[in-house]
C-alpha cells in the first residue's frame, strides 16, 4: 500500500494514497473486489484526539440508506466519547465486528482490521485526496497552535 509520510508538531502518520479523506478525520477505502463497497475508519489525527477506544456502538441497521452527516452510532475512548458520523452516501453495510472483541484495533491496525464501518455507495462530495487532507491538517494544527482555545472546541 503506497503511503505519504506526514510529520507536523507532535503528529507523525502515514496516509494511504489511494484513500479518500473527510475534513472530519475519517478515511474511506474502496474494496479491491467490489468497487461499490467502501470501508471507513478514523485517521491518526482522530485517534490521537480520542485516545484508545474501548467501545464502538452502531445505531443504524444494515441495509439502511445513509447519507453524509448522518449519525450512525458512537465510540468511547479513554480521553473522550464521540458520535460516529457517516461520510458516505449509500447503504449501510454494518460496523466492523472485530471492534466488539478489540476496539483498540482502530489505533493498532487502522487500515486493515481497525476500520469502523462499511457503506455501499460513494464518498461525500467534500472528500479530498491524501494531499488535500494533508493541506487541511497542516492548517488545522497551525490554528490549534496559535489559538489554543480552538483545540478545546
Amino acid at each position: 500500500m503506497e503511503t505519504v509520510r506526514y510529520k507536523h508538531a507532535r503528529l507523525s502518520a502515514r496516509f494511504p494514497v489511494a484513500f479518500r479523506y473527510s475534513k472530519s478525520h475519517y478515511w474511506m477505502a474502496q474494496d479491491e473486489n467490489d468497487p461499490d463497497l467502501w470501508r471507513v475508519g478514523f485517521t491518526k489525527f482522530a485517534t490521537r484526539m480520542l485516545g484508545e477506544l474501548v467501545e464502538a456502538r452502531w445505531e443504524t441497521d444494515n441495509g439502511v440508506a445513509v447519507e453524509s452527516g448522518q449519525q450512525l452510532g458512537y465510540v468511547e475512548g479513554f480521553k473522550a466519547a464521540s458520535d460516529l458520523f457517516c461520510v458516505m452516501d449509500g447503504e449501510f453495510e454494518g460496523g466492523n465486528p472485530l471492534l466488539e472483541v478489540d476496539a483498540c484495533l482502530v489505533r493498532t491496525s487502522p487500515f486493515e482490521d481497525g476500520w469502523l464501518y462499511a457503506v455501499r455507495g460513494k464518498p461525500e462530495a467534500e472528500s479530498v485526496d491524501v494531499h488535500g487532507y494533508i493541506e487541511y491538517l497542516n492548517k488545522l494544527i497551525e490554528k490549534m497552535q496559535t489559538q489554543p482555545e480552538y483545540a478545546d472546541s
